[in-house]
């Protein structure tokens, strides 16, 4: 049994909509299914009523609902006093950030705030997008460094998350050129002729970008999909090699554009095909002492990240936050 099934039959306990939870929980609605069926079937009974509309709980599932909710927080509070133990004197700013951003924005994002911020330690998770928000809802990280599209937006809380827009990325085809400096393959193909497509694995964010470019695009594009991988960094290094075309953010692949290693796959006489995300960073909301209000039913579990933070943490993240928030301060 998992920790997350359990998250996940609060979650439905709490909105009674299958659809609702799995857009909180950040996966996929059959996927959400999946993790709530394999909690009844360690229950070794029906938790949820399938046969009324909206969903509500069986009476093994309100009892379940009730245990999940001490269990998950005493777990919660476990956990916290465990990272007091190893980080009660850092003053490290940890950082969920998905890998395509850990191996290219990042690095660079830093330099540029030393330099503009002042020194600061750093602590980078590397993990995939759903990870990476879960890091951030379960109170793990600082703060989470994440692409934007209005496509394929994060279901955030608003009143309990605050962000700021770090820049722009652009995510466009490159391929490798030829002798002469010419494109090995060159969009968009045709029936009789499809060119290697080096695309992004199934539920990758940036995959679901390209999947949007490809949809818009007024010209039919031709493509055999060769190969497969969910980091943009295993894309970049197959089309250096002249595997095929693939699309990959403009911060990834601008030294080998400069040395020529890359070049764009459209032709001049086409029409773009890129798409402009944001870059954005995420944190919770410091918790008010002064509102007086108790914590409802549905709240309980979002972790007290202000509370559990070691008190050095806390003073620098809160400085970088407040520097982040100037407009002088965005890429």
């Amino acid at each position: 049994m998992e920790t997350r099934w359990l998250e996940d039959f609060v979650s439905l306990a709490e909105t009674r909509s299958f659809s609702r939870s799995a857009q909180l929980r950040h996966v996929t609605q059959p996927a959400f299914s999946r993790r709530i069926q394999s909690l009844e079937a360690w229950a070794g009974t029906d938790l949820v009523d399938r046969s009324s509309y909206p969903t509500r709980l069986t009476p093994a599932g309100e009892t379940l609902y009730d245990q999940s909710l001490e269990v998950l927080q005493a777990l919660q509070s476990t956990r916290a006093m465990l990272r007091g133990h190893t980080s009660a004197a850092q003053d490290v700013i940890e950082f969920a950030v998905p890998h395509t951003l850990a191996f290219t924005f990042f690095p660079a994002w830093v330099s540029g705030l030393r330099e503009k911020f002042g020194p600061i330690k750093s602590r980078l998770i590397a993990l995939n997008v759903h990870d990476a928000v879960l890091r951030l809802v379960e109170g793990s990280c600082d703060l989470l460094i994440a692409y934007h599209h209005s496509s394929q937006p994060f279901q955030l809380d608003p009143a309990r998350y605050e962000m700021v827009s770090l820049g722009e990325e652009v995510i466009a085809p490159y391929v490798k050129p030829d002798s002469n400096g010419a494109p090995l393959f060159s969009l968009p193909g045709r029936a009789g002729h499809l060119l290697p497509y080096l695309g992004y694995a199934p539920g990758a964010y940036l995959g679901q970008m390209v999947d949007l470019i490809l949809k818009q695009s007024s010209t039919a594009i031709h493509f055999d999909r060769v190969y497969e991988t969910d980091m943009a960094e295993g894309l970049k290094a197959m089309a250096l090699e002249g595997h095929g075309i693939a699309f990959l953010p403009f911060s990834a692949v601008k030294k080998e554009l400069r040395a020529k290693r890359l070049v764009s796959a459209v032709p001049s006489d086409m029409p773009a095909l890129h798409i402009t995300m944001d870059v954005r960073a995420y944190r919770e909301t410091p918790v008010s002492h002064d509102t007086g209000r108790s914590p409802t039913r549905a709240n309980k579990l979002a972790p007290a990240t202000a509370k559990t933070r070691p008190q050095a943490t806390r003073n620098s993240a809160q400085a970088l936050w407040d520097y982040l928030s100037q407009p002088a301060a965005a890429a």
